[in-house]
């Protein structure tokens, strides 16, 4: 329970009356590999915050092709944001991809939190325009970066998720087939 705690305290102080009343509005749950925590065509309930393990959001198109998202591993969050907003059907699967330990912070109790203990909102303001920024840099990259270059990107940025997701995954991820990542990965390795 400290992780999250933790998480909101490099941004905002917390008394320790604050971080009881928090605790008290999260929940906490252990999920296996391949649990799908939200489904496509779903209403968003919740936020999620990974205290260990890792998840994957991702998106479904006509062709069935998984086109992935976003990953978040021990100390990231991860939620349709589009649908927990919005409280429309989502458009995105999270899923477990190594057993994980996940908290869960319903839109209800984020917003009582809000109310309860105002300077919640700046942190999570800040969370969202983090996200904005990784999201618009994503976009630029796709747009203006190889595929080899997007690849090399994800291998820095980070380094610690290579040896944990399956390569079909990260090929989805910077936009290629598996087909092509493999080739590009061969090549990249022979240099």
């Amino acid at each position: 329970m400290a992780l999250i705690l933790d998480n909101i305290s490099k941004i905002i102080s917390l008394s320790d009356k604050e971080k009881d009343f928090i605790l008290s509005k999260i929940e906490i749950r252990q999920y296996k590999s391949k649990t799908i925590l939200h489904q496509a065509g779903n209403i968003a309930r919740h936020s999620y915050f990974v205290n260990s393990g890792l998840l994957r959001s991702f998106t479904i198109n006509d062709q069935i092709v998984e086109h992935v998202l976003h990953f978040a591993c021990e100390g990231w969050w991860i939620g349709d944001m589009y649908s927990l907003l919005s409280q429309k059907p989502g458009n995105l699967f999270i899923e477990v991809l190594e057993d994980a330990e996940v908290v869960l912070l319903s839109k209800e109790n984020q917003e009582i939190l809000y109310h309860e203990i105002p300077k919640l909102e700046r942190f999570f303001r800040i969370l969202i325009e983090n996200s904005l920024v990784a999201h618009q840099e994503r976009l630029m990259d796709n747009l203006s970066l190889s595929a080899e270059e997007r690849f090399e990107k994800f291998c820095t940025k980070y380094p610690t998720l290579i040896q944990k997701i399956p390569q079909k995954q990260i090929a989805s991820y910077i936009g290629v087939t598996p087909e092509f990542f493999s080739k590009m990965k061969s090549k990249l390795l022979k240099k």
